[in-house]
């Protein structure tokens, strides 16, 4: 018989937190559902813990392969899912224990391709929810998913722009559970990390949203979204990752080209590329940059100087941006170098207190991907500054 969900984990030397992760699967309210296992070639003892598991339960199906990375695992799982419904869930999170149980009635009950539900962002010494300003629930339907989803999915618009921090919180593929016949119809998969670097979790996203008829928001934090590290994209220098990012807005463009989608996408996407000049500039300014201070302003300013970013500064509505976040991205229309850098430096500040610190050496990689693959590569330009209240546009 199958079941109603299959939840795919992609698994990559994850052996001190993946007892957490399924242990939090098998304990769910929700008990018809199997747990595809994907041992993306771990090297360490994932395989031998993964295996326990299934002796001992059933719904868990594991799969061994050679080491692929977290785009080809993910899909092998999608490739092996027998439900009416796939969720993700990465191995070193885990999730509340009515959490399936709570997303599969709302799809039910709505009849919604797809649900999502909230985050808590956990640090290792603290956790703190992912607030968004929408109610409890809320339901789209046809052009709304359109509207308000999947063109939110290629970057922010108008009142949108007030809060870059949700650039890439809609995109996550943990914390929704998507119906499998959706997943077919868009002919969804991952792109690989060796080809765009970052972001597959939204463009998977942007191909079933594109073909979903309803969606469902549920504001309530069922998903446990393991930060205590040092691994995003921002936090340690990678000379390759504006290369990654023009390569992701590339499929972004050819996605919008090909499908005829309206001009609004192409103008999402342009501020998408202005508000990931912040990323990129913490990424620059990194301590493990070796450039000196001088040097790093050279980039920053060749950066905004570029003719793809310089244009989409053009048409950037600075009017919908608030406080320090105004600031900052008047000097990159501005080319202020300098004056970036600075509050860049503010930026990095704020966040590390806010988290606690970037790392604390409790984990090397993410789920299911390569040992050069950045870990949370797709996810984290939304955290770089944390909306916790009335303070958080101050640097």
């Amino acid at each position: 018989m199958k079941p109603e969900i299959s939840v795919i984990v992609p698994i990559y030397n994850m052996e001190a937190y993946l007892p957490r992760c399924l242990d939090s699967l098998l304990d769910q309210t929700f008990s018809d559902l199997e747990i595809i296992a994907v041992n993306d070639g771990s090297a360490d003892g994932s395989l031998s813990i993964l295996l326990q598991y299934a002796g001992r339960d059933s719904r868990i199906v594991p799969v061994t392969r050679d080491n692929g990375g977290v785009s080809s695992a993910r899909n092998e799982g999608i490739g092996r899912a027998r439900g009416r419904y796939i969720a993700f869930v990465d191995p070193d999170d885990w999730v509340e224990r009515e959490m399936f149980m709570e997303m599969f009635e709302a799809a039910e009950g709505e009849e919604a391709d797809i649900v999502m539900c909230t985050y808590m962002r956990e640090f290792g010494t603290h956790a703190k929810e992912k607030i968004f300003p929408l109610p409890d629930m809320k339901v789209y339907r046809h052009q709304d998913v359109q509207d308000r989803i999947t063109r939110r999915l290629f970057g922010p618009l108008r009142e949108e722009l007030a809060e870059p921090e949700y650039l890439d919180a809609w995109g996550t593929v943990w914390g929704k559970l998507y119906r499998t016949d959706l997943i077919k119809r868009a002919a969804a998969s991952f792109i690989d990390l060796k080809t765009i670097g970052t972001n597959e979790d939204s463009l998977f996203n942007i191909q079933v949203c594109h073909h979903a008829r309803s969606f469902v928001f549920l504001g309530r934090p069922f998903y446990h979204y393991w930060k205590a590290n040092g691994s995003s994209i921002t936090s340690r220098h990678n000379p390759l990752l504006e290369s990654k990012f023009n390569n992701l807005y590339a499929h972004m463009e050819a996605y919008i080209r090909e499908r005829g989608l309206p001009e609004e996408y192409t103008a999402a996407l342009h501020n998408r590329i202005c508000v990931n000049t912040l990323g990129l500039g913490l990424n620059i300014i990194s301590e493990d940059n070796t450039a000196s201070a001088f040097g790093k302003i050279r980039e920053i300013r060749a950066l905004v100087a570029k003719p793809d970013v310089a244009a989409s500064f053009d048409g950037f509505e600075l009017r919908y941006c608030a406080g320090a976040w105004k600031i900052f991205f008047l000097m990159g229309k501005w080319k202020m170098a300098a004056g970036m850098y600075l509050m860049l430096i503010a930026i990095n500040r704020l966040r590390m207190r806010k988290t606690g610190g970037a790392d604390n050496g409790s984990r090397s990689n993410s789920s299911g991907r390569h040992r050069h693959e950045q870990g949370r590569t797709g996810n984290d330009a939304h955290e770089l500054l944390s909306p916790d209240g009335p303070g958080r546009y101050s640097v």
